[in-house]
C-alpha cells in the first residue's frame, strides 16, 4: 500500500558530496519516523540518521557533523546530505517509514536501496 522510492545514489571521490532522497506514496495518514539505514559488505544494517514527525533527529557517531537529515513541509519526503564522504561510508542506503495508516495502524516500510560508493 506504501511505496518508498529512493534517488541520488552513485559514485563520488573522497570528500565530495551527495544527497539522497526518499519520496513515500499510497495510503498513509501520517508518516511519524523516516530514516536512512547502509549496510556495507561484511557488516550488519545500521541506522544512519532519522527524523521524526516533530523534527527530532538522531545520527549515528560516524555520520555527526557530515549527514543531514530533513523532510519537506509535507513529511511525506526524506532528504539525506552527506557531505565529506569517506570510502568507509560505502554501502547500501536504504529507507525507512513508520507510516500510520490510520488513527490505530501503522506499518513499517523500506525502500529498494540504492548504491553509494566513495573512491579513495
Amino acid at each position: 500500500q506504501v511505496q518508498l522510492v529512493e534517488s541520488g545514489g552513485g559514485l563520488v571521490q573522497a570528500g565530495g558530496s551527495l544527497r539522497l532522497s526518499c519520496a513515500a506514496s499510497g495510503r498513509i495518514f501520517r508518516i511519524d519516523t523516516m530514516g536512512w539505514y547502509r549496510q556495507a559488505p561484511g557488516k550488519q544494517r545500521e541506522l544512519v540518521a532519522a527524523i521524526t514527525g516533530g523534527g527530532s533527529t538522531n545520527y549515528a557517531d560516524s555520520v555527526k557533523g557530515r549527514f543531514t537529515i530533513s523532510r519537506d513541509n509535507a513529511g511525506n519526503t526524506v532528504s539525506l546530505q552527506m557531505n565529506s564522504l569517506k570510502p568507509e561510508d560505502t554501502a547500501v542506503y536504504y529507507c525507512n517509514a513508520n507510516v500510520r495508516r490510520t488513527l490505530l495502524a501503522t506499518d513499517n516500510y523500506w525502500g529498494q536501496g540504492t548504491q553509494v560508493t566513495v573512491s579513495s
